[in-house]
């Protein structure tokens, strides 16, 4: 039974809506992606149509679940989790937008492969690491402007529509809300600096989803509050 999934999404969405309406946003320009690392596939077939995306976090695992993926069914695929160079090509075929682009060197093999089909405008999100941590991927916010400046003049094939963060690994709220805020606030400056509209600011998971929109996310990412706990990783 999967009833459990519905009541969760519920409960996500009513408290998205009460968020936004602390901070004074339209609840709407707030989109919800159920990230289902590790669940069965059964569990996205049943959520996709109640969710705006769906992401993941693993190329592999990605792959083998859109095999068993319904063609009718349209929901977008994120990438969400850090993506290697030699798996680029697999993740192109697989997604429909990478968020965790944090290198100019993955940036040109996303566009050398682009390259081979001759496709333009596939979206993608620059990843920042606003938290300093050595264990999350991410360019530095003080190198952003420069990376995403490289981007645009070296990956003509790419399209930056947005920002990707993790919140910092911590129980302190201001600390998270920080890091929240930093993003947006980098997001306005980058937006000023290369013209670009930037439009898409993901940050926020389960834990903290309603400090990101408090500070401006328009995607949020949920696992473990919509699919519930995860279950252990097949090896």
């Amino acid at each position: 039974m999967v009833d459990f999934i519905d009541r969760n999404i519920n409960d996500v969405r009513e408290k998205i809506r009460s968020a936004a309406k602390r901070s004074g946003r339209d609840p709407t320009e707030i989109r919800l992606m159920g990230v289902s690392k590790t669940h069965p596939v059964e569990y996205m077939l049943y959520a996709a149509a109640k969710l705006d995306m769906l992401g993941e976090n693993r190329v592999q695992e990605a792959a083998d679940k859109r095999m068993k993926w319904s063609p009718e069914d349209i929901t977008p695929w994120h990438l969400i989790g850090h993506l290697q160079r030699n798996k680029a090509r697999k993740a192109l075929e697989v997604f429909d937008l990478i968020e965790t682009v944090d290198s100019l060197d993955l940036a040109r093999m996303l566009d050398r492969i682009l390259a081979e089909t001759d496709a333009y405008g596939f979206p993608v999100y620059i990843e920042i690491n606003m938290s300093g941590e050595l264990t999350k991927s991410g360019v530095a916010p003080q190198e952003a402007a420069s990376l995403l400046e490289r981007v645009m003049q070296y990956c003509p094939r790419l399209s930056v529509d947005g920002l990707m963060t993790i919140g910092p690994n911590t129980d302190d709220i201001g600390e998270i809300r920080k890091s929240f805020e930093g993003l947006r606030m980098l997001r306005d400056e980058l937006r000023s600096v290369s013209g670009l509209q930037l439009h898409e600011i993901s940050m926020g998971m389960s834990s903290d989803y309603e400090i990101a929109i408090e500070e401006g996310s328009t995607i949020v990412r949920v696992g473990t509050g919509i699919f519930g706990s995860r279950p252990q990783a097949s090896k």
